[in-house]
């Protein structure tokens, strides 16, 4: 269970203990989580059962999870008797007959590997599965849906210029990698539109990438993989140049974005970005912050390049995204990259302890 972690919990204590959050707006109200399963629908899951608990919400919760036994893994076996469980994927999922208040969509393929393998795939996924959930808050009048997008749909900046929600995205439909981003633009266009023919009241969040306690030890993205290298004590080996410039989000304050927009935000399709900005940095910055974390100073950085096609590595970019519009609404990114680390890699002790 997620929860058997102290450093994961105490996250969880402490997105439900900030008073800045809208917690009245969810008394009585019932939520449905797609992806509740991966990193942040898991975080929104264990925050909702929490404030029941604490803050006396008596929200309902509907999750939708491909795997139950991954479910059951994650939130324990009294799960089920406090949320209901769909067990299916996006695409298959085309109604609920409960009243629902909230949508909170985070379901997507996020491996790097998959988009380039199973282009088709990663692309349906994100449509079909989007498109399924408008019908559904269509059909229920729900007061507010949040669709989790990604910075990667502004293409590949090649600047350190602050980058706006108004700004065009350059992405080439031509790559096949782009199968994830380009569906995201579609998805987020889809979002706009059913606000502005079924009046859906929708919100866009571009996530940059997001990582904390509540990863998977096995995560085969590269922050992953950093935090692995200090615990295993091995040398971080980089494919690239590790040139690639992008700021990073703590769990926590991602989740704070959605709980904030899903109440506060534009309900008409309006897209905000989501960052941390002091976090701006090159891949190979960020190792070698990495590695002087490491108590031991035995382990350092090392590159072994490989073309960037193999693993579905995005191309070289600066992703130095804005945040104004969402603080306007109140909200804000306080942990800080070497804390981003540290909480990780005492998370992934506690995984790596209890396995072992």
């Amino acid at each position: 269970m997620l929860m058997e972690s102290d450093i994961y919990r105490n996250d969880i204590y402490n997105i439900v203990s900030d008073t800045t959050l809208p917690w009245e707006s969810y008394r009585n109200k019932s939520i449905l989580i797609t992806g509740a399963t991966g990193l942040i629908g898991s975080t929104l899951v264990n925050t909702f059962m929490v404030a029941n608990e604490q803050l006396e919400l008596n929200c309902k919760l509907y999750l939708i999870v491909r795997n139950i036994n991954k479910a059951v893994k994650l939130f324990g076996d009294t799960a089920e008797n406090v949320c209901t469980i769909f067990t299916s994927s996006v695409e298959e999922f085309t109604s609920c007959t409960d009243k629902i208040d909230y949508i909170i969509h985070t379901a997507s393929c996020t491996s790097s590997t998959a988009f380039v393998e199973r282009p088709v795939e990663t692309f349906l996924t994100n449509i079909i599965g989007t498109k399924n959930l408008l019908e559904i808050a269509s059909s229920q009048d729900i007061e507010s849906m949040v669709y989790l997008s990604t910075m990667e749909v502004y293409g590949t900046p090649m600047t350190d210029e602050k980058i706006t929600e108004d700004i065009s995205s350059s992405l080439k439909s031509s790559d096949v990698r782009n199968s994830y981003p380009v569906s995201k633009v579609a998805c987020e266009n889809l979002c706009r539109c059913y606000s502005a023919e079924y009046d859906v009241p929708t919100t866009i969040l571009r996530l940059t990438q997001t990582f904390g306690p509540g990863v998977d030890y096995n995560d085969g993205r590269v922050f992953a993989e950093f935090a692995r290298d200090v615990i295993e004590q091995r040398d971080i080996v980089l494919k690239t140049k590790g040139e690639t410039k992008r700021n990073y989000l703590y769990t926590a304050d991602a989740v704070k974005s959605v709980l904030i927009a899903l109440i506060k935000a534009e309900k008409n399709g309006d897209i905000y970005n989501v960052a941390n900005e002091e976090t701006y940095c090159t891949i190979s910055e960020m190792a070698n912050l990495v590695v002087d974390l490491d108590a031991d100073k035995k382990i350092s950085v090392k590159y072994e390049i490989q073309d960037i096609n193999v693993n579905g590595y995005a191309p070289t970019l600066h992703m130095n995204l804005d945040t104004s519009k969402l603080k306007k609404l109140g909200w804000n990114a306080p942990v800080k990259l070497a804390q981003m680390y540290e909480n990780l890699i005492l998370y992934f002790k506690q995984c790596k302890d209890n396995k072992d």
